[in-house]
């Protein structure tokens, strides 16, 4: 999934006329209802604008955040172009996945998606960055960090890989599952863990003694089920939507790494936008980006409280002594990040 991603300019005039001019294929149950407002409330549009029409993937549900925000970034671009830019959302990885849909954008066939940090470390090893334990005490903190100056370090480097970053997501919390509750450090050591297949989440988790152990995501249910693992990673909303919650009696709240997301665009499509369609683009997606951030927080706690309704325990770990742990994988990470150091200072400067 890691694969190095590389852009193919042979297909991007062609791509071009197929996003400018109309998506083709579209799937009715995946567009995003608009409600176009009257011209005088909407952006001045130049007389030489056409319309555009964008298409938008994401690898989760339509019942997920990522599809929230989707609808709520198609909404208001419709709302704010008096219907001139549409956006036609593919939920499910309908488009492909992750690394594909970057693919995609990079060579201009596709608009829009949202890209996990740890999707883009082969094309940008600076993002590696985000793969370090603790680094974000909180979701909160987290998404303060990326809101500032920070945050627009990281965005800015995509533009040299044919892709635009239209602003961060909420950082995911994710959080270590097993049938043995983990309430120190001890309690981790040799469980056979499916983690992120990053290399950072890698050593941090054998800095934890735990065993890191490669497995597609699919196979999880089932290994876990069978005890070929004792536990995975993930997200407290993930856990319940793929209902690892009938094979783990216990949702540990390690809070090891937090996942940045980024809403990327196709740098080749931006390109081709006017000045104008650029600015009502970017204001739809800093109010998107916006609510999807308080949606996830309602998320979080909508979500602990139903594993807790299914009988699963959420067992509050003790992140201290997890982190003294796991800290000690920084130097092993670090040397493997472009000014690493550096970069870990900027961000630590940037904590309140």
């Amino acid at each position: 999934m890691m694969k190095k991603l590389i852009g193919s300019g042979v297909a991007t005039v062609l791509a071009l006329s197929a996003i400018l001019t109309g998506c083709g294929g579209t799937n009715p149950a995946s567009q995003a209802t608009t409600n176009p407002v009257p011209a005088s409330e909407a952006t001045a549009k130049p007389a030489d604008e056409k319309p555009i029409e964008l298409k938008m993937g994401h690898v989760l549900s339509p019942d997920s955040h990522f599809h929230a925000l989707a609808t709520k970034f198609a909404k208001l671009a419709a709302q704010k172009s008096n219907g001139a830019i549409k956006i036609t959302i593919f939920p499910q990885s309908q488009l492909g996945g992750d690394v594909r849909m970057i693919q995609s954008m990079r060579t201009g066939i596709q608009g829009l998606s949202i890209t996990a940090s740890s999707i883009l470390v082969n094309t940008i090893p600076e993002y590696m960055i985000f793969d370090l334990p603790y680094l974000f005490d909180s979701i909160d903190q987290g998404n303060e960090v990326l809101s500032g100056p920070v945050g627009k370090k990281y965005l800015d480097m995509l533009e040299k890989h044919d892709l635009v970053g239209l602003g961060f997501l909420s950082v995911l919390e994710r959080n270590v599952f097993s049938n043995k509750a983990i309430q120190s450090a001890d309690d981790i050591n040799s469980l056979k863990l499916r983690i992120m297949q990053a290399p950072g989440h890698v050593k941090s988790y054998e800095a934890l003694g735990a065993q890191p152990t490669p497995m597609a995501y699919s196979e999880v249910y089932m290994s876990l089920q069978q005890g070929v693992i004792d536990g995975g990673d993930t997200t407290p909303d993930q856990f319940i939507m793929d209902k690892f919650m009938e094979v783990a009696k216990n949702y540990n709240l390690t809070k090891v790494h937090y996942l940045p997301l980024v809403l990327t665009m196709s740098k080749v499509v931006w390109d081709q936008m006017s000045p104008n369609q650029q600015k009502i683009l970017q204001e739809a997606a800093d109010e998107a980006l916006a609510y999807q951030i308080d949606y996830y927080k309602n998320e979080y706690a909508r979500s602990i409280e139903a594993i807790k309704q299914a009988g699963v325990s959420v067992v509050e770990s003790d992140v201290e002594d997890l982190k003294k742990k796991a800290i000690t994988s920084y130097d092993a990470i670090l040397k493997d990040i472009p000014n690493g150091k550096q970069l870990l200072e900027e961000i630590q400067a940037a904590k309140k």
